[in-house]
């Protein structure tokens, strides 16, 4: 039998070339036939999906095609476009700066402008800390500062100083892009004073209440620990801010420099979105961590006021929030305090988001297995290092996506602030280009265009937590 075996045993001795698989196993076919005709049900689907598909685009795409982009007024519009008709974008050209700042002077759209570069040169730390990638960003965002002012702005003193002040940041963030973390510290100030303009001395009497919070902190918390440290020094803060800055402030208002004073009545648009989202999704999620160690702390006054707080809040609509603020916050501030319409609604849209941003973040806590904790304590690390070293950027990769939605969320409901007076993108704006008596009986036009550049923002920031969560990710699988 092993004779048998041995006539009739085979060994190759060439190697065959590799081929392809088949074709209804590779490339696009494969995914056509995997994804949109796998069955007979899901053939039917697709082709009745791609029946409705071209039905819409027969009856928008002559419309959008036909699109008249310079006319003076909607009746011109439709003289151009003829009986086929088209939509009018002129409007969109006409009005794109109300758009945009709102009633904002135009003299002064250098400072919006310059407001905005700065925002992305103040996140590069928070995007980069410590590493050479964030001065890629600010190269990219301070071209594009200095092509929107020289465009935008005819004075070219303003432009020279902002393409070096530009040029600065970016040489520093190349080679020390740590020290951009003072840039990020100091930006809502600066921030604050070009937008709204007045004596420079406002915003830094505002920041001495920080330096009058360290300095209760340092005092206290060698005696008392670090709780008490931090309660203290914040009362102490608060104090300074509601009954002592307007003294100092009055004090140095009349010392230069400054900038021509701009109300919160000029402010719309985007702008005014911008204002109000991107502070309050900055502000919201530090208050946020706060309220969700709160409601696990084992301080029973301490998790009593934060789920009070939480729960409170979650159970208020935010439309309510705003009346409060338009309307009954500033009873609740002293005599001779006068708040700015915009500042009370960021406060009240602030505290909104942070209570689900903490709800958020409890259930990323509450994601964590018990042997972290126990980790940290076989460390020796006490509370806030633990927090700050091992429990706390776990929990917050865990609650990236809920973090994120909640801040697509909070920027999209900043079109609320128009049933309080303020001029937001969506409604405010429309409703004053609506009115113009050129422009009257247009509709969708001013609405696609607000929508597509909320749809732009609101997934690039969802990309980048999608980004983010890439990177951040350890498990290897």
């Amino acid at each position: 039998m092993s004779d048998t075996h041995a006539e009739t045993a085979f060994i190759r001795t060439e190697m065959l070339a590799p081929a392809l698989p088949p074709v209804t196993e590779r490339g696009a076919i494969k995914w056509l036939r995997e994804n949109l005709f796998a069955g007979w049900l899901n053939t039917a689907l697709t082709l009745v999906s791609l029946l409705l598909v071209l039905m819409l685009l027969a009856k928008i795409m002559p419309w959008w095609l036909n699109g008249v982009w310079n006319a003076n007024s909607l009746g011109e519009c439709r003289t151009i476009a003829g009986p086929e008709g088209g939509a009018c974008w002129a409007v969109i050209k006409a009005r794109w700066h109300q758009y945009i700042f709102g009633f904002y002077p135009q003299d002064a759209y250098w400072r919006p402008i310059l407001a905005f570069g700065l925002m992305f040169v103040a996140l590069a730390p928070v995007l980069y800390y410590g590493l050479r990638s964030g001065a890629k960003l600010i190269g990219v965002v301070a071209v594009l500062t200095v092509i929107s002012l020289a465009l935008l702005d005819h004075n070219i003193v303003h432009v020279l100083v902002i393409a070096a002040l530009m040029a600065g940041l970016f040489a520093l963030s190349w080679v020390a892009p740590k020290r951009l973390v003072y840039v990020t510290l100091l930006y809502p100030f600066i921030a604050f004073w070009l937008l709204w303009g007045g004596s420079i001395w406002k915003p830094v009497a505002t920041l001495l209440g920080f330096g009058v919070l360290v300095l209760g902190y340092r005092l206290v918390q060698p005696r008392l620990g670090v709780v008490m440290g931090t309660a203290i020094g914040f009362v102490a803060a608060c104090v300074y801010w509601l009954f002592l800055q307007g003294f100092v402030t009055g004090a140095l208002a009349g010392l230069p420099p400054s900038l021509p004073a701009v109300g919160s009545d000029q402010f719309g648009g985007f702008l005014l979105a911008f204002v109000i989202g991107v502070t309050a999704i900055i502000c919201s999620l530090p208050i946020g961590v706060l309220l969700a160690l709160g409601r696990r702390s084992d301080m029973v006054l301490i998790k009593t006021l934060s789920v009070g707080f939480i729960e409170f809040i979650r159970g208020v609509p935010l439309i309510t929030m705003l009346f409060t603020a338009s309307l009954l916050l500033q009873y609740f501030l002293p005599p001779q305090t006068n708040f700015d319409l915009i500042l009370r609604v960021v406060i009240l849209v602030t505290l909104f988001a942070a209570a689900y941003i903490a709800e958020v973040i409890r259930g990323g806590l509450a994601a964590l297995p018990r042997g972290q904790y126990e980790a940290a304590d076989a460390l020796g690390l006490d509370y806030w290092q633990a927090q700050r070293l091992i429990i706390m950027p776990q929990a917050l990769k865990i609650s990236i996506p809920g973090i994120v939605s909640t801040f697509i969320g909070l920027f999209k409901d900043t079109t609320l602030v128009s049933f309080v007076g303020l001029l937001d993108p969506l409604r405010g704006v429309t409703q004053i280009v609506r009115a113009d008596i050129n422009w009257k009986g247009i509709y969708w036009e001013p609405y696609i265009f607000v929508g597509f550049i909320f749809f732009l923002i609101c997934f690039g920031m969802s990309r980048y937590s999608m980004y983010l969560e890439q990177k951040l990710k350890t498990d290897h699988r």
